[in-house]
């Protein structure tokens, strides 16, 4: 829902700059309370819950795996012990790694003039990750040192740090595709210019397909190298010792979960700074200059400060990309060892019914079908929401927006604008949660294998399908970013196109793309709950279920498209 409500509010303020040529978060502008207020509940709030959250789950596959495929108590035990040691260590090395990259940062930058914004938050990933590594492997031979043969606590460890390198190297993948620095940023830009929103549409769609192309490669070195070391004897302690690998990467993502959290969180504030500083109006302000001089010392320069905002917002543009295929990795590779928990309850210790885990197998095949179809439905159903949420947001504020005469937007217009977004964005959540809940519960009740195939689908589409999303949003907001800042070409044909492109890619980064880590996170769990209790039921039983369980999953899926669309006569009266 967050998601939803900040785009529509983004989309609605943003195209006020093209219908009347006004400023960014022109302080007349109804939409930009909203603005603000979205950047809080969907870029900072919500991400922040689903970093926990994924937090939690991968954790608890973790745990599964360990009780289901670990045969000796003794084992486990020191196997669970070591889990948690890892999560308390990871969690102090990201706040040591704080402390130090603060007097860092205040030692290089505390008396420049200008900086990279982007610099202090890159050494800080970078710092975290060297800080994590090091104590992972100590900790662990403090704590499992004969595990084994004696030798599993450096072969676990190193397995957790390509997770550790994984959340460092990432981050940096993507400043290639979505940083103001970027060749496919300026791309963007350049091809803006010729071509107007088309072509910058496009140059933003090949950023974001690339950028799925190369993150898969990363992601599947890293998971090889995992698979690689855990067939080094791990296997004489449980069974499927490649899962256990793929989850603990999962694990050695998160371990500088903090350090994420913060570098994403640092993108609203920007955007916000920017907005509060339009909001006050201070340039306006009778001896506003000298007042700023007695009062703190110093000669205040607006041109300057400004530039400084827009330049630490593009920072924060690129930081909120770069956290995102981080949750999302972590999402997929912790729904791969939660599957496993599942595959490992239907063949009973993977001793029966093995077979039936291939493309042979109709039912599975099947499943890897249906699994796609959802991702497709839910990236259009949240971006149909944003679509006539952004409509009427819009829609209202070109009836009432007041340019003469008025310096501020009124309190019951911004009121307003705030409603319309909370509106759609609570009608959008309702039907796909519950399009999402209906489905889980019917396909598990089809057929075990079935299902399973449709988890596996469901991880596979969502992973490559956001990593498209969050990059190719990136990459056209920070295009937007460039026209404005390094050739500041506000409110020219250029940068027309750049909004345009910018709006496009809204819901695409912070909309549909963040928003498939919960679904496939609770689709998984859920799912492994609904798979157990569909077992035990008869067959015929089961069948009806699922029948009653889809009819209802349609109906929403129904409501979620043709009950949300922009109908023809609202455009005739608009």
């Amino acid at each position: 829902a967050g998601g939803i409500f900040t785009k529509i509010a983004d989309i609605g303020s943003d195209l006020m700059k093209i219908v009347f040529n006004i400023k960014e978060d022109d302080a007349r502008n109804p939409g930009v309370i909203a603005d603000c207020t979205g950047d809080n509940a969907g870029d900072s709030v919500g991400p922040t819950a689903d970093g926990f959250e994924t937090y939690g789950v991968t954790g608890v596959a973790l745990i599964t795996f360990i009780l289901l495929a670990v045969p000796e108590a003794l084992t486990q035990v020191q196997l669970l012990v070591w889990i948690f040691a890892m999560r308390i260590v990871m969690i102090l090395a990201s706040g040591l790694s704080y402390l130090l990259n603060e007097a860092y940062a205040k030692a290089r930058f505390g008396n420049a003039d200008k900086m990279n914004f982007e610099s202090p938050l890159t050494s800080l990933v970078w710092v975290t990750s060297i800080v994590s590594l090091a104590l992972t492997y100590v900790v662990s031979y403090l704590l499992i040192p004969d595990l084994g043969d004696g030798t599993l606590w450096w072969k676990l460890s190193t397995i957790i740090t390509c997770g550790t390198i994984a959340g460092a190297l990432i981050p940096e993948m993507i400043k290639i595709f979505t940083s103001t620095e970027s060749g496919h940023v300026r791309e963007v830009v350049t091809a803006s210019r010729e071509g107007g929103a088309s072509l910058n549409v496009l140059s933003g769609l090949i950023a974001g397909n690339f950028s799925a192309y190369w993150m898969g490669l990363v992601i599947v070195a890293l998971m090889a190298a995992a698979y690689g070391v855990s067939a080094m004897g791990i296997g004489s302690l449980m069974a499927a010792p490649a899962v256990f690998a793929f989850g603990l990467v999962a694990f050695g993502f998160l371990g500088m979960g903090p350090v994420t959290i913060a570098v994403d969180s640092y993108g609203p504030v920007t955007d916000n700074a920017q907005s509060v500083y339009e909001l006050s109006t201070i340039e306006s302000l009778p001896n506003i200059k000298e007042e700023i001089k007695r009062e703190y010392g110093f000669d205040v320069k607006f041109d300057k400060a400004k530039d400084l905002l827009e330049e630490n917002d593009g920072a924060g543009n690129t930081f909120k990309a770069t956290a995102k295929p981080v949750l999302i990795g972590t999402a997929v590779v912790g729904a791969a060892t939660m599957i496993f928990s599942i595959i490992f309850l239907l063949t009973g210790g993977l001793k029966s019914g093995i077979e039936n885990l291939s493309l042979l197998h109709p039912p599975f095949l099947l499943g890897l079908i249906t699994g796609g179809a959802i991702i497709y439905w839910f990236t259009g159903a949240s971006m149909q929401a944003v679509s006539t949420g952004a409509y009427r947001a819009v829609e209202f504020i070109k009836a009432n927006i007041k340019l003469e005469g008025s310096e501020k937007a009124s309190i019951s217009d911004s009121k307003k604008v705030v409603e319309i977004c909370t509106q759609y964005a609570q009608k959008g959540m309702f039907n796909i949660f519950l399009t999402v809940f209906f489905s889980t519960l019917a396909f598990a009740c089809v057929e075990p294998f079935f299902f399973v195939g449709y988890l596996i689908s469901i991880a596979l589409f969502g992973l490559y399908q956001a990593i498209f999303m969050a990059n190719a949003g990136g990459a056209w907001d920070n295009a937007k970013k460039v026209v404005e800042v390094e050739l500041k070409e506000k409110g020219s044909a250029l940068h027309a196109a750049t909004v345009v492109g910018d709006t496009v890619g809204d819901p695409f980064k912070d909309t549909s793309s963040v928003a498939l880590n919960p679904i496939i996170k609770f689709t998984t769990l859920f799912g492994l709950l609904a798979v157990e209790l569909a077992i035990e039921l008869p067959r015929t039983t089961s069948a009806v279920l699922a029948g009653v369980f889809y009819v209802l999953s349609a109906i929403f899926v129904i409501r979620s498209f043709y009950g949300m669309r922009i109908k023809s006569g609202d455009a005739a009266h608009a």
